[in-house]
């Protein structure tokens, strides 16, 4: 089957053709401009592919409610312009084929999921730290939505008490994770991009104390079997063993599970496909579509 798969990021769009093994057959990058400047380009791409179905893993918030009258929309995003921008719709009309959305780490979570590091389990949570923080996450095999869908980014922390700027910088609340933890703030509370920081460097122990905080919530609340960091920041691979050791200080042996407590490292884990996550996930969620 031609699948498309778009990735639908606050500073570009990627678009794909593959199969629903996976395979990718073809790529084009746009920038993300306006959605009257983005999105055309984008169309007349799937339509030259000939694509049988659709996936799109985007940026949010999203309404993902399928009986909502802004079903597929992006919703209250600070993006300009593509605040109640009909994503879904938008594609559906022009292309005539089926077409599955979630969020851009709702996706990646479904390509782990099947494809990827949480295989052959049940539940799983994918994170991506990068310019935002924000998680997708599997429980029972399916995908969870809600009244709208996970927003991990904005649970609130314990700020780290060697921290400058303990409020973070998030526009909206105090000392949430995105605010404490996303790459803008590492870069915005030390002058300096993340990347030029020494592994030494304080920053990566404060990092590492908010992003075991999300471990520790995804475990005591949703019981996760796996919990799968992805993103630009988790590049820094030296975080995985510091984030590790922090959550089980903070658990201080609550979670008695064997997994947890002698097998931490088969727990919080690295994406099993790479950087592909988010481009299998669109491919997943356009089969997904093609089925119904």
């Amino acid at each position: 089957m031609r699948l498309g798969a778009l990735e639908a990021g606050g500073t570009k769009m990627v678009c794909s053709i593959g199969d629903e093994t996976g395979k990718i057959l073809d790529r084009a990058t746009f920038p993300t401009l306006s959605p009257a400047e983005t999105i055309p380009p984008m169309i007349e791409y799937f339509q030259k592919a000939g694509v049988e179905a659709l996936g799109i893993s985007s940026f949010g918030p999203l309404d993902l409610n399928p009986a909502s009258p802004t079903y597929g929309y992006v919703t209250t995003t600070p993006k300009p312009g593509w605040g109640y921008c009909p994503l879904l719709p938008e594609f559906q009309k022009a292309l005539g084929v089926p077409v599955g959305i979630d969020t851009d780490v709702g996706g990646a979570a479904l390509a782990e999921f099947q494809m990827g590091a949480a295989k052959g389990l049940a539940n799983c949570v994918y994170v991506t730290v990068g310019t935002g923080i924000g998680a997708g996450v599997v429980a029972e095999g399916r995908l969870l939505h809600g009244m709208v869908h996970p927003e991990w980014g904005h649970m609130l922390l314990r700020a780290h008490p060697e921290d400058p700027t303990p409020r973070g910088f998030c526009p909206y609340h105090d000392g949430c994770l995105e605010g404490l933890a996303c790459g803008p703030a590492i870069d915005k509370r030390w002058g300096a991009p993340s990347r030029e920081l020494p592994h030494d460097h304080i920053a990566w122990e404060i990092e590492s104390y908010y992003l075991a905080q999300l471990c520790v919530t995804a475990l005591v609340t949703i019981s996760t079997e796996k919990i799968v960091l992805g993103g630009g920041i988790m590049q820094e691979k030296f975080l995985f063993p510091m984030i590790r050791e922090k959550t089980l200080k903070l658990l201080n042996g609550y979670v008695a599970a064997d997994q947890v407590l002698n097998h931490i490292d088969d727990v919080i884990v690295p994406p099993g496909l790479g950087i592909h996550s988010g481009v299998t996930g669109a491919l997943i969620l356009a089969a997904k579509a093609a089925r119904k």
